[in-house]
């Protein structure tokens, strides 16, 4: 941020009046300048000092939502050069390439096909977020059909791919409700490109052939009042366009080159000639720095384990992924079924749960609050303790759904047993298996 917290302060209405959730505008002012706040928190702020803070509080890589709807996807956004400096906002966007003489059928066909490759981790839906048109003939009927078929029938964002302008025109008037982004204004056509996406409020890639010609169009195009920019550097060498990812990020965060601050678009498809060496490049540009992926085709094989990687990289690492405290019910447990308690962390509770549900034996799963921490980590770090095991316990109101008082609790924390039978008396505390595998047949033997 360009500002230090002293310096927003002295924007700052200076009320104290706390309806921003903090005590005084001093303390929100030191939560905006480090990123722990929203700037419209604060109701009394003027215009004035809103232009100028707004301006300030961006972030160096401008986010760039693609698409509307529910399923619009935001790239761009980021803050920082490395992961654990503070965290990646903005997951890469996987994209698959639908050429434009494709059939009304035979894209019918691809878009169920592509549509199904949507998998369950950790209690999220991980999913490939677009398609994009490639104009492979210039017939501007056959590229506007296509994209109001996808734009119309799926839930996927649009890409229009084509230096035409008439090509773009007929797409845009076709998909311009979906938002899509149009791909890609050039030194050639810039002027007409720019005004188009000017006209219809959508998101504008440039293309060049290095990094000074892209900042040079992007300057260019932010004089024309653009701001949705995407950058395409142009290169296909796989060494060179990693090479200019980082080029481009260190420029934006570092120089603060504001026409370097903008996601990127990257083409494993013109990379590779097979798709699982665009998997490889794609996987590259996930974790160095691409804003978007494009891909000549998507199949579970390569969306799969880029979805996972994604998931990885842009998972917060100072907010560990938990889920709620409570009870939960696997299958349909009755007053008999067995009670299993264990920490918050999600993928604790997911890989737990799952092993439950595969041992096809009803079962109460208590989920005591731990911040986010693992079963281990959280004993030794004092959030597993016995005592407050035996607590949430009586709290929870499971002792009102079962009839008998036996509780099992992971077997790394078999050394909370006596605190908890001091804490929750007549109770047997029963030590699971130390390993999710062998709940199944632990349960079972039950």
């Amino acid at each position: 941020m360009a500002l230090t917290g002293i310096q927003i302060f002295k924007l700052l209405p200076k009320t104290n009046c706390k309806e921003c959730g903090v005590p005084t505008c001093l303390a929100f002012a030191m939560n905006l300048a480090s990123g722990k706040a929203e700037l419209d928190s604060c109701p009394y702020v003027s215009d004035e000092a809103r232009e100028q803070l707004s301006e300030a509080s961006a972030p160096p890589i401008r986010p760039v939502v693609v698409g509307a709807g529910t399923r619009k996807a935001t790239t761009g956004g980021e803050t920082v050069q490395y992961r654990h400096e503070k965290t990646f906002f903005s997951p890469t966007l996987i994209a698959g390439v639908v050429n434009s003489d494709i059939s009304a059928a035979d894209l019918e066909a691809k878009l169920k096909t592509w549509n199904a490759f949507q998998y369950e981790r950790v209690g999220l839906n991980l999913r490939p977020e677009l398609a994009a048109v490639k104009d492979v003939n210039g017939d501007a009927a056959a590229f506007a059909a296509v994209a109001k078929q996808i734009a119309e029938s799926s839930e996927f964002n649009v890409i229009l791919m084509t230096e035409d302008l008439g090509v773009m025109q007929a797409g845009v008037e076709a998909a311009g409700f979906k938002r899509p982004l149009m791909y890609a204004a050039t030194e050639a056509n810039a002027d007409d490109f720019g005004q188009l996406a000017l006209d219809n409020d959508l998101p504008l890639a440039l293309k060049a052939d290095s990094i000074d010609g892209v900042t040079a169009l992007s300057d260019k195009l932010i004089g024309m009042g653009l701001k949705d920019l995407v950058i395409d550097t142009g290169t296909r060498d796989m060494k060179q366009a990693l090479e200019d990812q980082i080029a481009l990020r260190r420029a934006a965060l570092k120089d603060s080159n504001r026409a370097a601050g903008f996601p990127t678009i990257t083409f494993p498809c013109e990379m590779a000639g097979n798709l699982d060496m665009e998997a490889l490049i794609a996987a590259m540009f996930v974790a160095k720095y691409g804003g978007i992926v494009v891909m000549s085709d998507l199949s579970g094989e390569a969306v799969f384990p880029l979805l996972l990687e994604r998931l990885n990289i842009f998972t917060d690492p100072q907010r560990p992924m938990t889920v709620t405290e409570g009870i939960y019910e696997v299958g349909n447990p009755d007053e008999n079924s067995p009670v299993l308690v264990t920490t918050n962390f999600a993928l604790t509770y997911f890989i737990v749960s799952g092993e439950i549900e595969g041992s096809k034996v009803p079962t109460w799963l208590l989920i005591k609050d731990s911040e986010g921490l693992s079963v281990l980590t959280a004993w030794a770090a004092g959030k597993f303790a016995g005592d407050d095991v035996g607590v949430f316990v009586k709290k929870s109101g499971i002792m009102d759904k079962v009839k008998h008082q036996e509780l099992v609790i992971p077997g790394y924390a078999a050394a909370i047993v006596g605190d908890i039978e001091e804490e929750l008396l007549g109770w047997t505390i029963t030590v699971g298996p130390r390993e999710a595998a062998h709940i199944p047949a632990f349960l079972k033997s039950k």
